[in-house]
């Protein structure tokens, strides 16, 4: 599976839309990134002035930020709902990855079971553990900490 073309993201069409206003030329340093970092890493190599690469680094940061607050906002409103799911999905989610992936690591140290996790797997399921475990406590810690600061 290839990773989506930054250009084809979000922040992609935002960045690429305002470059061609600051500053048509670096258009063409962007078409291939396929990240955030990888753009910023791009505009700060390009051969255009400071300003310009301020004024890009900076849209590619709000949106981010943008993008990072409306998450939370969604998390913030599943846990003010009354129904039981959205209030408790990332928990369920943790739960299911957790002992679904705990599962799969017992039955592939088993020799005696025919179950082995591929080395591709491996890496996807450190990603999506590492996820999910730092979703669920970063929006806690952040979630109690909003609290505390509110009181």
């Amino acid at each position: 599976m290839s990773k989506k073309n930054f250009k084809d993201s979000t922040i992609g069409k935002i960045l690429l839309g305002a470059t061609s206003l600051i500053n048509p030329t670096l258009g063409n340093v962007l078409e291939g990134v396929t990240s955030p970092q990888e753009a910023i890493a791009e505009i700060t190599k390009s051969k255009v002035s400071e300003e310009d690469k301020i004024k890009l680094q900076q849209l590619i940061y709000e949106q981010q930020n943008k993008e990072i607050q409306a998450i939370t906002s969604r998390w913030q409103a599943d846990s003010m709902s009354d129904s039981f799911l959205s209030k408790n999905v990332r928990p369920l989610v943790l739960i299911w990855c957790i002992v679904i992936f705990s599962l799969a690591g017992i039955l592939d140290s088993i020799d005696s079971v025919p179950f082995h996790i591929n080395a591709t797997w491996n890496d996807t399921f450190e990603k999506v553990m590492m996820a999910v475990v730092l979703a669920y406590f970063g929006g806690r810690t952040t979630e109690k900490a909003t609290s505390l600061f509110k009181k």
